[in-house]
This record gives C-alpha cells, sequence and structure tokens, in this order.
C-alpha cells in the first residue's frame, strides 16, 4: 500500500490553506469597514435626531459656522451626546467582550456580573454621603466600586476555577444586593434621589463637554490595555499550561483583564449611570461574524456596541416625541426579548 505525502508547500503557510485565510481575513476587513460606516450613519441621524429634526445641511452648518443658528444646538447638546454615546458603547462592548473571554461564561456581562452595580452603589455612596453631584467626583466613586465588585465577583466565583454557572451565580447575588442598596439611599436620602433618578436608569440626555472630557482619558486607557491583552486572552482560552508555553503570563493577564473592564465600566457607569444588555448582546452577535478571536472580536464590538447604544437613543427620541425615553430603558425593553429569541434559536455562541 502505497502513501501519497502531500508536497511541502501545501504544509507552510504558503499551501492552499492560505488563501482561505486571507479570503477570511479580507471579509472581515471588509466587514469592519461596513460597520465603521454604519457607525457614522448613526451618528449623523444621533446629532440630526432630536425633539426638533434637523436637515443635513443645517446639521452641517450647525458644525462648521458658529454664527448659524443650530450652532448652540448642535455643539452644547447633541454633539456631546453623540461623543459620549460613543464612548460608552465603546466601553461596554469591549468590557463585555473581556469578560467573558476572560471567565469563558457566555452570560459574562458587566450588568449580569455586578459591575454596573458596584459602580452605581459607589455613586449613590458618594451622593449620599458627600453630595457627589459632579461626573468629575462620579467617576472616582464608580471605579473604586466597579474594581471592588469586580474582584468580588472573580473570587467568589472561584477564581482560577471559576465555572460560568458559579460567575453568575455570585453577580446576580451581588447585583441584587447592591441595587437594593442603591434603591435604599434614594428613598431615604431626597437630595440623592432628585440628582440620580435619571442616572439609574440610564442616559445620555445630561451629556455635556465637561462628561465628555472627564471620562475619555479613562475610556481610553481601558480600550487600550483591553486591546493589548486580546492575544493574551486567545492564549488563556486554550488554558494556564498552554498559555505558559505560548509564553504569556496567566495572572498578569487576568489582572490586566480586571484594570480594563474597571475603567471602562466605571467611567461609562459613572457618565451614563447603568445600562444593560449591550456588552452582552453584541459580543454574541459579533462572534457569529468573527469567531473567538480577539484580534477581530474586539475592533467589531468596539465599532457595533456604539451602533447599539446611539441607535436605541435614538429610537427613544422618536417614539417619545417631544419627550424621550432614556436610552437604558429601551436597551432593556429591546435588549431582553433580543436575547431570549437567540437562546431559543440556539444561536447563543459558546467560548
Amino acid at each position: 500500500m502505497s502513501v501519497t505525502y502531500p508536497p511541502l508547500s501545501d504544509l507552510v503557510a504558503g499551501g492552499p490553506a492560505a488563501p482561505s485565510r486571507r479570503g477570511r481575513a479580507a471579509a472581515r476587513a471588509g466587514g469592519l469597514v461596513a460597520a465603521t460606516l454604519l457607525l457614522a450613519t448613526v451618528a449623523v441621524l444621533s446629532i440630526a435626531v432630536g425633539a426638533k429634526a434637523l436637515p443635513l445641511a443645517e446639521v452641517w452648518r450647525g458644525l462648521l459656522d458658529p454664527g448659524a443658528p443650530e450652532y448652540a444646538v448642535v455643539h452644547r447638546m447633541r454633539l456631546p451626546r453623540t461623543l459620549l454615546g460613543l464612548l460608552a458603547g465603546v466601553a461596554l462592548g469591549v468590557a463585555g467582550a473581556v469578560m467573558q473571554a476572560l471567565t469563558r461564561n457566555p452570560l459574562a456581562d458587566p450588568g449580569l456580573l455586578g459591575i454596573n452595580a458596584g459602580a452605581s452603589a459607589a455613586v449613590a455612596t458618594g451622593s449620599a454621603l458627600v453630595g457627589v453631584a459632579t461626573v468629575g467626583g462620579q467617576v472616582w466613586f464608580a471605579l473604586l466600586g466597579a474594581a471592588a465588585v469586580t474582584a468580588a465577583v472573580y473570587v467568589v466565583g472561584g477564581g482560577r476555577g471559576a465555572t460560568p454557572a458559579r460567575l453568575a451565580l455570585a453577580g446576580a447575588a451581588l447585583n441584587a444586593t447592591l441595587y437594593s442598596y442603591v434603591s435604599a439611599v434614594m428613598l431615604l436620602d431626597t437630595a440623592s434621589l432628585e440628582r440620580l433618578r435619571f442616572w439609574t436608569v440610564g442616559s445620555l440626555a445630561s451629556a455635556d463637554a465637561a462628561t465628555v472630557g472627564t471620562v475619555a482619558p479613562f475610556i481610553a486607557a481601558g480600550l487600550l490595555v483591553a486591546l493589548a491583552v486580546g492575544r493574551p486572552l486567545n492564549a488563556l482560552a486554550l488554558g494556564d499550561d498552554t498559555a505558559r508555553a505560548l509564553g504569556a503570563r496567566p495572572a498578569l493577564i487576568r489582572g490586566a483583564v480586571i484594570v480594563a473592564v474597571t475603567l471602562l465600566c466605571g467611567a461609562a457607569t459613572a457618565a451614563c449611570g447603568p445600562i444593560v444588555f449591550v456588552g452582552l448582546l453584541v459580543p454574541h452577535l459579533v462572534r457569529a461574524l468573527t469567531g473567538p478571536d480577539l484580534r477581530w472580536l474586539l475592533p467589531y464590538c468596539a465599532v457595533l456596541a456604539p451602533v447599539l447604544l446611539l441607535g436605541a437613543d435614538v429610537l427613544g427620541r422618536v417614539l417619545s416625541r417631544p419627550g424621550e425615553l432614556q436610552v437604558g430603558m429601551v436597551t432593556a425593553v429591546l435588549g431582553g426579548p433580543l436575547f431570549l429569541w437567540l437562546v431559543l434559536r440556539g444561536r447563543v455562541a459558546h467560548l
């Protein structure tokens, strides 16, 4: 019986598998370009749509001409709101993706694991105890609360031996406890209730240039850490021993992910309040397009999560004219049924 071996060229990167890999990479790159164009379109809609719709010509004039009557509306209200939606969307989408990769838990999400609740509880405490009302003050409390809950969920869930079920249970318990605490603080402190009643449902309505400038450095730093840890997280998905053999350092990777999630979720929650489902849904939907490779997953999430958040914000403004529905309410109403539909159809991506 004779055995025919493939030519050497088929066994190296230049063999027949290479065109297939190049084709997949080209398709992913094309998809990322299309997603970026979609984000640009939604961002324009976010500036143009409001209690009063602005034609594109007036939007452009309001952006560039300080003497135009639309200039104040665009620059003081709609542009900061759009920028904050972009930043918060990036933060929540990327945070959800790296958390799911680290914990190997498809239900890992800043909201479901209690991280947003930790940031909210810390902000409520700061508001009640010292009267913190500005984003500049809230962000430090939010970062502290997010870091504490991230570490607590990871430790209670089993640390290195954490299972998806234990992490989900730990997160659910802390989430319920902390939100009960937030509600108690607001009910017992009238001043805190007035300051936080719109913030607690998740809103972009109070965005201004100062808010954007305050949270942008924290989100940028968290994003850089998350992107830097993408390749090592791919190795960690194969197990600690394999990751070490490939040159990765599991303890350092886990610490970097906690830092990234703390910065991203803490800053986003301080500015917008707790917004649910963005960090859960977007990585699932993106993973169906890119697979589990974080080198593609994270850029896609960074583009498509703001699409979802800004789209929900625009929808909330359109449905309730001349008022508006807060974006956190819209994402909750849309996200719950959509995720249930994915579960029933067996579309929930496994890690």
